[in-house]
């Protein structure tokens, strides 16, 4: 067997013992730009500000603030992040134009310790549908991208977009050169949710034993989750030599969102025994915080979401016709479904099982008595179904039968048969041309003068 986790699962403690010092990893948080970029998710300035305190609080390394040169109100959102937070490292995104990379190191200004996150595409699907470049081209912005950001700070990331589908051979040539150009960190991510976690483990295994300078850089995963894969990615990616992960809260981001960072956290927190990594997040404040993305954007948390949804850590109890919601492993307490349901008493009834189709389980099953929360009040009486209203019948000499659609007549009308011709359907007058009420012979008189002609 072979030890893909740095540790040796046959010592003593063997499959459950964890590292003593396990490796620490980055957690980049991406709610405030890739997040805020999915529809719905979208946040003013003092929302942005609001929730960069939370992160801040929370533990992250490094918040990415927002893309500075999309709008004037998101590098005013990083500009004020940037002087209002100060113990994580404040990155904002550019792309390799000067203008991109300019804008964003102004708003950076005020930052304690500030990154600029730079990018371009490398596999070819993009370089020709997308940016309709040479390889050649590629190469040259990115590392002139790099060595204008470098002017400004001296922590500057590169990604290599759509970096899971590049031909190896440029990618290595890419990643080596903006290293040497001055990049700190470099992002290869999985922009389209594609891979799988094999894929990707062996993917950064092999980019980091390719690359002859690797060591001078962090090598960092930006996972999406259109395959569901996000953060079974990530992890994979940290067994892969991976040292930091760019996340979000609740898992936002653009399609089916990111890697989730509550998820991805909590997945080394609790298996140390098959995950030697550790983080430095305050786990504690992981629902405070996931709460307050849901406030400030208005989009609730599945119930059923791991670790901070609302059903994550509740089950219902077994008791029929009970339901409490209950932490996990624990049976509610006759209080508890008393005050959740006051209107209920206890009762024993008798409960038997349902018969199924096979004979032989029909057989098996028994009675039993069981005591149940039911309703001591009677059960509403039942509705008898609608009356349907009887329908006089009629002769077939009866024209009238066959306009029943048509209103009543009001006191003071004379109701006027339809006589039916050949195809010849002659409709009664209409009761705007009727006299007053009151003299009716002259009607009577017209209609059956009328009558007669188309009868002859």
């Amino acid at each position: 067997m072979s030890n893909n986790y740095h540790f040796d699962f046959y010592l003593a403690g063997g499959y459950n013992r964890a590292m003593s010092t396990p490796a620490r990893v980055t957690v980049f948080d991406t709610t405030l730009r890739d997040g805020e970029q999915a529809p719905g998710f979208s946040m003013d300035v003092p929302a942005k500000l609001a929730m960069a305190q939370a992160l801040d609080t929370l533990g992250v390394d490094i918040i990415e603030a927002g893309f500075p040169i999309a709008s004037p109100a998101d590098s005013e959102a990083v500009h004020k992040i940037a002087l209002s937070v100060r113990r994580p490292v404040i990155a904002a995104l550019a792309r390799t134009r000067p203008q991109d990379i300019e804008e964003a190191a102004q708003a950076l200004g005020p930052a304690e310790r500030s990154r600029i996150h730079t990018f371009l595409a490398t596999s070819d699907l993009h370089l020709t549908t997308k940016l309709r470049i040479s390889r050649e081209e590629c190469l040259a912005a990115a590392v002139s991208a790099v060595a204008l950001a470098r002017r400004f700070t001296d922590d500057v990331e590169f990604s290599a977009e759509d970096a899971t589908r590049s031909d190896r051979d440029f990618l290595c040539r890419v990643i080596e050169a903006v290293i040497e150009a001055g990049c700190t960190t470099v992002n290869l991510p999985d922009t389209v949710g594609y891979a799988t976690p094999d894929e990707i483990r062996d993917f950064f295994a092999e980019i980091i034993a390719r690359v002859p300078n690797a060591g001078r850089a962090v090598f960092s995963t930006h996972c999406h989750n259109d395959l569901g894969l996000a953060v079974a990615n990530s992890l994979a990616a940290i067994q892969g030599g991976v040292r930091q992960v760019e996340c979000s809260v609740n898992g936002i981001g653009e399609r089916a969102g990111n890697a989730s960072l509550e998820e991805f956290v909590m997945a080394l927190r609790v298996r140390q025994d098959r995950l030697p990594y550790d983080t430095g997040i305050h786990s504690p404040a992981m629902f405070e915080t996931s709460r307050l993305l849901s406030t400030l954007t208005g989009e609730p948390v599945q119930a059923n979401k791991a670790i901070v949804g609302r059903n994550a850590f509740a089950s219902r109890c077994r008791r029929a016709s009970c339901s409490v919601a209950t932490p996990a492993g624990t049976p509610c307490s006759r209080a508890a479904r008393r005050s959740a349901s006051p209107s209920r008493t206890r009762k024993s009834i008798r409960y038997t099982a349902p018969s199924f189709r096979s004979a032989s389980t029909a057989r098996r099953s028994a009675t039993a008595t069981c005591a149940v929360s039911s309703i001591t009040s009677a059960p509403p009486p039942r509705l008898s179904p609608r009356p349907v209203p009887r329908r006089a019948r009629r002769s077939a000499t009866d024209t009238g039968s066959r306009h029943r659609h048509l209103p009543k007549p009001c006191s003071g009308e004379v109701k006027h048969p339809v006589t039916r011709v050949a195809s010849r359907r002659v409709e009664p007058r209409s009761r705007r041309t009727q006299p007053a009420s009151g003299d009716h012979r002259e009607i009577n008189l017209q209609s059956e003068i009328r009558n007669l002609q188309l009868t002859a």
